[in-house]
């Protein structure tokens, strides 16, 4: 479904010198930031430091105040969320944000405003990786545990067909069995070599093992970056501890 080798080793985000303001307050200072095709590409810190701002201003649900930005190769203005959505931005938000009155189908078709009229179809593949929503298909999304809401909202986000997909903070509050079988669909997806994977999170062993390249932000700064091969694990720890 999503293999397609030829996008391998292409850089498919580049941000440089992004800021964001909420109104007279400066959330994000200068951030550089790269991430490939088949690799993932964490974000770390502690609360507050702005890992989830920085996700919404890619993902264009707030307005960057300044600097570049390129998704594949193309230089993106400031375009809302639903047409970074179309070019390829496929964004997992923190709180998982399912429709909670719709039924897990009816919340993975929202997904299909996002493609043309042959892909507005639920491909099994969906349901090979997540099981469970197979089973539950016609219930509430509402009525669904908190870790099968986050798998129905990372399933959403791949109806889109994403060639950058961003996932903010996906073990937040998951019994531990669920956060394994989502490591292993994050695994599986770097695997096929067909998007780039910007992860946000906090459990430091799931990111120290699912990742490839690490940003970590201080008050809204990048303060270390490198590929995980460059860093002294230790180091890496203590930056992102209280």
């Amino acid at each position: 479904m999503w293999s397609t080798s030829i996008w391998a080793a292409e850089t498919m985000l580049e941000i440089k010198d992004l800021t964001l303001h909420y109104g007279q307050s400066q959330i994000l200072h200068g951030i550089d930031l790269a991430a490939e095709v088949g690799q993932i590409t964490c974000v770390m810190g502690t609360n507050g430091v702005g890992k989830t701002s920085l996700l919404k201003a890619i993902s264009g649900t707030h307005h960057r105040s300044g600097g570049n930005y390129r998704l594949n190769a193309q230089d993106i203005g400031h375009p809302p969320a639903h047409v970074l959505a179309r070019k390829g931005v496929g964004y997992v938000p923190q709180g998982r944000d399912i429709f909670p009155l719709l039924t897990v189908r009816e919340n993975l078709e929202t997904g299909f405003a996002c493609v043309g009229e042959a892909d507005r179809k639920v491909p099994e593949e969906i349901f090979e990786l997540f099981p469970v929503l197979k089973e539950m298909q016609s219930r509430r999304g509402g009525d669904l545990s908190g870790g099968q809401q986050q798998q129905l909202s990372i399933a959403r986000a791949l109806i889109t067909k994403p060639k950058l997909l961003l996932l903010d903070e996906p073990t937040e509050g998951i019994q531990p069995n669920i956060i394994k079988q989502i490591g292993n669909v994050i695994a599986y997806l770097r695997e096929q070599g067909a998007m780039a994977i910007v992860l946000v999170e906090q459990y430091f062993s799931f990111a120290y093992d699912l990742a490839d390249t690490f940003y970590v932000l201080e008050r809204g700064s990048l303060v270390l970056n490198g590929n995980k091969d460059e860093l002294d694990k230790a180091a890496l720890l203590q930056s992102v501890s209280v």
